[in-house]
């Protein structure tokens, strides 16, 4: 089956140097991501309420990009990244997230955890 692929955009008042960190490290991702995260080489344990979910680091762009695929997913697209976009004239910041689900509901309910997890981080940030 296949899946559709989307991405949310989120202006976001934070250098890219520092956005980075906190989607590129454990310590980061922990703080508005997952209750814990811990990696081991290129797979990362994601923790919510006891409950544990391994994703696989594909990509890694030094303040770039950060690409990860859950383990559990056996689709050949399926894959969450984030990235930086830096605008060429304005200089401003937006976090691009792309993601995948498997059906027109499912993209809805990402959506919204991804706008409610975006938020987070920017309150962690205070952007």
């Amino acid at each position: 089956m296949s899946k559709i692929k989307f991405e949310l955009e989120f202006p976001i008042h934070a250098s890219p140097k520092m956005l980075y960190q906190y989607f590129a490290t454990p310590s980061g991702l922990s703080e508005w991501f997952a209750d814990n995260v811990n990696s081991r080489g290129v797979l990362f344990t994601f923790i919510w309420d006891g409950t544990e979910e391994v994703a696989k680091l594909l990509q890694n762009k030094n303040d770039e990009r950060v690409r990860f695929k859950w383990e559990e997913d056996d689709s050949q697209e399926g894959y969450f990244e984030f990235r930086i976009q830096i605008d060429g004239i304005t200089k401003d910041v937006s976090l691009i997230v792309t993601d995948f689900a498997d059906d027109a509901d499912d993209m809805e309910e990402s959506k919204l955890l991804w706008e409610n997890q975006i938020n987070e981080l920017k309150h962690v940030i205070g952007a």
